[in-house]
């Protein structure tokens, strides 16, 4: 794999999709920046950074015939990359909030950011950006966010978690390209957040209401179990998990 290191960039996302149209990238080319100034979540929110403390960067993947109606796996080989990492560093009460932030107990300590580049449906490439929270111990008015550094209290070498982390992605990409994603499919939702416990979800009309997570359908969504037993499909943008 290529890597290319930054000082300081907009988005690390924003660069190597630049750097795609400019030149040939080999697969599983790497862009990392010791600072992302104006780094990007899910649904275009901000991802806050202190320079030097954390992990952002981002990965490009090419594929051969992947349909579009199955992208929902990037979600989960993503998380299970990033759970696989942080299990083999002791990071207690490690969860997946659907669809891919990460927990620690109810912490957010990783985001992930996933673009694909399209073809008549076909996923030619993605270009995955991770924003892994590492050495940072203030996150101001952020007060879900936490760290490696803050849940165990030492500091972790930046470099050494990035290669553990693209090599448990390298893994899982060659396990779903073997026809392991039921195995896959099965292990994401045992590590659900709030799976199988009564929770507290805001739809797109800012409506509250409870249920029961039970699992996401084969194209990513989220079901939930309403009253009276009524089983429920969500899309990403057409909920929000409270509590």
């Amino acid at each position: 794999m290529k890597r290319i290191k930054l000082d300081a960039t907009d988005s690390t996302n924003t660069y190597l999709k630049k750097l795609m149209h400019s030149e040939k990238l080999e697969d599983f080319t790497i862009v990392s920046a010791n600072q992302q100034l104006n780094g990007r979540g899910q649904m275009g929110t901000q991802w806050e950074s202190e320079a030097g403390k954390n992990l952002t960067f981002s990965v490009l993947k090419y594929f051969k015939n992947y349909q579009i109606q199955e992208q929902f796996l990037l979600n989960i080989i993503t998380s299970l990359a990033v759970y696989n990492t942080l299990k083999n560093l002791f990071i207690p009460n490690l969860r997946v909030k659907w669809p891919n932030d990460i927990l620690s107990g109810n912490f957010k300590i990783c985001g992930i950011l996933i673009e694909n580049n399209l073809k008549n449906n076909i996923i030619q490439s993605s270009i995955i950006g991770f924003g892994l929270n590492v050495n940072q111990l203030e996150f101001g008015n952020l007060k879900k966010a936490s760290s490696l550094k803050k849940i165990k209290g030492k500091t972790f070498n930046l470099d050494e978690v990035l290669t553990s982390l693209v090599l448990n992605l390298n893994i899982l990409f060659n396990d779903f390209e073997s026809g392991k994603v039921p195995a896959m499919r099965k292990q994401y939702e045992k590590l659900l957040f709030r799976m199988d416990k009564p929770s507290t979800f805001k739809d797109r009309d800012s409506k509250f209401f409870t249920g029961y997570i039970r699992g996401i359908s084969k194209g990513g969504n989220l079901v939930v179990e309403l009253e009276d037993s009524i089983l429920k499909e969500y899309a990403f943008k057409e909920l929000e998990l409270l509590h």
